[in-house]
């Protein structure tokens, strides 16, 4: 099965990429791996879901907020790659930064949010490294941002 093709079994519609919004560019692709920038929660209608792990935004909430920012990656890897997700090898790294409480321990199930989804995505290739480390604020608020390495196939 085609990658668009579980895309859309999965029920997901990719967004347009998001824009950066400071000096970077969204991605970099570099001796067969793409570097994409960290990606925000943003709800289907443009939103971004802001709030903090341990004080105002729950577990369950969290993960889905981590989805939703790998939502946004993969369509951040489809656009680097000219809509060609034959390119992808592997997600080789993902890197969760998920804002919350200094209390607050379980980043990584907030994480799984993407995790999951990168391996429902691209199956085995979706399997990844990863980091989940909470910080005291990301920008614009958001509750979680993400970013990825992706091996690539070479053109």
């Amino acid at each position: 099965m085609s990658i668009d093709a579980r895309i859309a079994e999965l029920g997901i519609t990719l967004p347009a990429p998001a824009a950066p919004v400071a000096a970077y560019v969204p991605a970099v692709e570099v001796d067969g791996l793409l570097h994409i920038s960290g990606q925000l929660p943003f709800r289907e209608d443009g939103s971004i879901i802001t709030g903090r792990l341990g004080q105002n935004v729950s577990l369950e909430a969290g993960a889905e907020a981590a989805r939703r920012c790998g939502i946004m990656l993969i369509a951040q890897i489809k656009a680097a790659l000219g809509g060609d997700f034959s390119r992808v090898r592997r997600i080789v790294k993902l890197g969760a930064f998920i804002s919350s409480t200094a209390d607050f321990t379980d980043q990584p199930k907030v994480a799984n949010g993407a995790s999951e989804l990168m391996q429902a995505v691209f199956g085995e290739a979706g399997r990844h490294a990863r980091s989940a480390v909470g910080v005291p604020v990301l920008p614009l608020g958001a509750a979680v941002e993400i970013d990825a390495i992706v091996a690539v196939r070479p053109l």
